[in-house]
């Protein structure tokens, strides 16, 4: 098993449409990522794809499209196998340690458990990462020097 870098994150397809058509908890979660140039959000073209068919089946295809647009700049892109699920392979292949889902079946004690022999990872709600995401802690753990405070406009 590698070390799972924590200044790298996943959003699952759920959280990325929800931080566009919604905003809220997803918004606020992924705003910690976008502020900070030392954070980096992974993400498979297949992750991006469901991303993109859920907002294309709430809103419509030029939004989705435009949205696509705007991602690609700011993701790293990752590979996996077909058929394996995105968010948890974007993160394995992408060596994350959190992965933002509202999947309640993936989000629970369990499947969180039985992962951590495999990969270490920290599958949280929005609302859950977003409350406990401490940047301070996590650039002063990561880095040598003091923390800069965020570093972008995560609405940019």
């Amino acid at each position: 098993m590698t070390d799972a870098d924590p200044t790298r994150v996943v959003a699952d397809a759920d959280v990325l449409a929800a931080d566009l058509l919604v905003g809220g908890v997803a918004r606020d979660a992924l705003d910690h990522v976008r502020a900070h140039s030392w954070l980096t959000l992974v993400a498979s073209d297949r992750l991006l794809n469901d991303a993109e068919a859920v907002i294309t089946a709430l809103a419509d295809g030029s939004l989705a499209a435009d949205w696509r647009d705007c991602i690609e700049r700011d993701r790293e892109t990752v590979d996996h196998p077909p058929g394996d699920h995105s968010g948890l392979a974007s993160a394995y292949r992408g060596g994350a340690a959190h992965l933002l889902s509202f999947d309640d079946q993936l989000g629970s004690a369990g499947a969180n458990l039985s992962l951590q022999s495999h990969m270490q990872l920290s599958i949280r709600t929005p609302d859950a990462f977003a409350r406990l995401f401490d940047a301070e802690s996590l650039y002063e753990a990561t880095h040598d020097d003091a923390y800069p405070g965020p570093d972008r406009d995560p609405r940019a």
